[in-house]
């Protein structure tokens, strides 16, 4: 709608995760090498918690993408939706493994080739990476089953690592009694902080380069304080209302995002939708 307007080539602030717009801010970059360097350790679990919209998604597929080039290290499985049973996580991890099975494979059967693909791949010097997402929401049954998997032993003494990416009610489902080993084996854990006010200008300015600008200044001086104000340093609320804001002024004929723009944004934002926002009504105008 507005790409042309401001000579862009994408849209900057879409709501799905996208690593060419992963910035190396000083949180996230050091989340992002110390989860690498973990891999080489000896731990088995490693967790990354956030508030919502704090961009784990992003930095899990930012780590996944890194591992592509050290496929003569790593086999990777990644689960986004972990809302299953222990049979279900089971047929997710063979499904990322590539391992055929029948569909009414026993369970017990079922634990036995996941576990011989494990020690095989192990046996050619690799090492299995279960990233899971949304971790939170695991039954604590289901993330004990995948324990027991780490506990699978080779003759190579390369194992299966796990990294939890999730809210930070993942933290009060790994302080459940029939946890305490998985918690007791973290070896790293971080907590991914929201942006504070030169993040937030950083964040939308690196955004807008990636998708195209290579124009002045877009965000006024005060646009970006009202932004930083009303996200709090959310990411994914950033995107909300800088998009909107975008609308806006697109739809005012302005090409530069003042603080008036951002003020609509977040009133549309926080409008019921019992009524026309005010950007539905400034394009029907």
């Amino acid at each position: 709608m507005y790409i042309q307007h401001f000579g862009l080539a994408q849209y900057p602030f879409s709501l799905t995760p996208n690593t060419r717009y992963f910035l190396k801010l000083p949180s996230h970059q050091h989340a992002f090498n110390q989860l690498i360097a973990a891999l080489d350790e000896e731990g088995y679990f490693a967790k990354i918690t956030g508030e919502v919209g704090t961009g784990k998604t992003m930095l899990c597929r930012k780590v996944l993408n890194s591992l592509e080039f050290h496929k003569d290290k790593f086999v990777t499985a990644y689960i986004p939706h972990p809302i299953l049973s222990e049979e279900g996580i089971m047929h997710a991890i063979a499904e990322e493994l590539s391992i055929e099975r029948d569909s009414n494979i026993s369970y017990y059967d079922l634990l036995k080739i996941i576990t011989e693909e494990i020690v095989s791949i192990s046996e050619d010097d690799k090492s299995v990476v279960f990233f899971i997402d949304e971790a939170q929401a695991m039954p604590e049954e289901t993330l004990e089953a995948v324990h027991l998997l780490t506990r699978v032993e080779s003759n190579s003494g390369k194992h299966m690592q796990v990294i939890l990416f999730g809210q930070p009610e993942l933290d009060e489902l790994l302080d459940r009694s029939m946890l305490k080993q998985v918690k007791s084996q973290l070896t790293f854990s971080y907590q991914i902080p929201a942006l504070d006010r030169d993040g937030v200008e950083s964040y939308v300015a690196h955004r807008l380069s990636k998708a195209g600008y290579n124009g002045p200044h877009m965000f006024t001086t005060k646009a970006v304080d009202s932004l930083f104000e009303a996200s709090k340093g959310i990411p994914r609320l950033i995107n909300i209302l800088c998009h909107k804001a975008l609308m806006v002024a697109f739809g005012k004929g302005d090409l530069v995002v003042n603080e008036q723009h951002i003020e609509n944004a977040i009133t549309d934002t926080e409008s019921t939708k019992s009524e026309k926002s005010i950007i539905q009504r400034l394009f029907a105008s």
